[in-house]
């Protein structure tokens, strides 16, 4: 595709506001989905973007409350529509698209996922099926600050992208990649979208719900030679499943999984450790996971569902018994339904450990 594209992005967290504003600073026309807090906010001071060279303004984006506003101030149909919400979202959010849609006849935008989680494409390509639909798996670490204000914690901007389920040319996921990487993104194309999601599911499960349920940062958490023992477990459930379900591990930007993943099965606990509790506070950037944040901000729902949620429903439909993911998931949904008991979990890494143990029969 030649000339600006017209893009809609759906989610004004972290990422949507990153890969917003890069595509704006490029020359994009871009409108971004928020809530009212977030568009009043871009309206009077743009986006703020920290980034490696200093801080920037970015004025040229279009803020609008939702889908059907975006569509109704736009003078041209959007070519591409980024879903960068909580997996959580997706499903209203693309019932919105697909009204939308119905309502004023605009043809169809090309859809990518730029989200956390496995199973977003899956229900877009369902709810909208006359659009196409590509993955894609963000690497950079991504700070909000507030409504609008965002950080680039570790500046590689690296972004896999993939056709969900590839059929007749592949121009379309090509023109996308051009578009990314001319936006700064340092963009690998894939072959295989289910094996690129599913390890970057590998890399998102690390010290997430464990820091949740502890109510601790990762740095506290991996402390304990046995919370790194938690979720080695969790991490050869998730291989096994995949192994079972036909999904290869893959090399992700510099994460090497496709080599790490026989030593993960295979290698003594003991030498795992170390390397783990090297590299969690590297690769997360400082952040805490995205699932304490989510949790201990009430926000009243969480994408563990779709994280640790998703290794048990993929062992279930697979015949891969998944205990430790399936102790992970209920603990964390229990969390978030009653509040009063996260007191009693806070810290507590013998009762997560006794729970684990108990779950896998020892």
């Amino acid at each position: 595709m030649s000339g600006a594209w017209n893009v809609l992005i759906i989610g004004a967290g972290a990422i949507g506001c990153l890969v917003g504003s890069k595509l704006a600073l490029s020359g994009q026309r871009v409108t971004l989905v928020g809530r009212m807090s977030f568009v009043e906010q871009v309206r009077m001071r743009g986006i703020q973007l920290l980034d490696e060279s200093g801080a920037h303004t970015v004025r040229n984006i279009r803020p609008t409350a939702s889908v059907l506003e975006a569509y109704s101030r736009s003078e041209t149909a959007f070519d591409l529509a980024i879903m960068t919400v909580k997996s959580y979202d997706t499903a209203a959010a693309a019932a919105e698209i697909r009204q939308v849609l119905a309502d004023t006849g605009a043809p169809p935008p090309a859809l990518l996922s730029i989200q956390n989680g496995v199973g977003n494409e899956d229900l877009l390509a369902q709810t909208i099926p006359a659009t196409p639909v590509l993955a894609g798996s963000m690497t950079t670490p991504v700070s909000v600050e507030g409504p609008g204000i965002i950080r680039v914690d570790k500046p590689r901007y690296g972004l896999g992208v993939a056709a969900w389920r590839p059929s007749g040319p592949s121009a379309l996921c090509d023109d996308v990649c051009a578009l990314l990487h001319m936006a700064g993104f340092v963009v690998t194309p894939f072959a295989d979208a289910p094996a690129m999601k599913w390890t970057k599911l590998l890399m998102n499960m690390m010290g997430n719900a464990t820091c949740a349920i502890l109510d601790e940062p990762p740095e506290i958490v991996f402390a304990d030679s046995r919370m790194i023992d938690v979720e080695i477990a969790a991490w050869r459930e998730a291989l096994a499943v995949m192994r079972a379900a036909g999904i290869a591990a893959i090399d992700l930007d510099k994460y090497p999984f496709a080599k790490l993943a026989p030593l993960i099965r295979s290698a003594p606990a003991a030498l795992i450790r170390p390397v783990l509790k090297g590299q969690i506070g590297s690769a997360r950037g400082g952040k805490m996971p995205s699932l304490h944040i989510d949790l201990h901000s009430n926000k009243g729902r969480s994408e563990v569902r779709w994280l640790n949620g998703a290794v048990v429903a993929k062992g279930e439909e697979v015949g891969v018994l998944t205990p430790v993911n399936c102790v992970l998931t209920s603990t964390v949904l229990s969390l978030v339904d009653n509040p009063a008991e996260r007191s009693a979990w806070k810290g507590d890494h013998n009762r997560l450990w006794q729970a684990v143990r108990s779950a896998q029969g020892r």
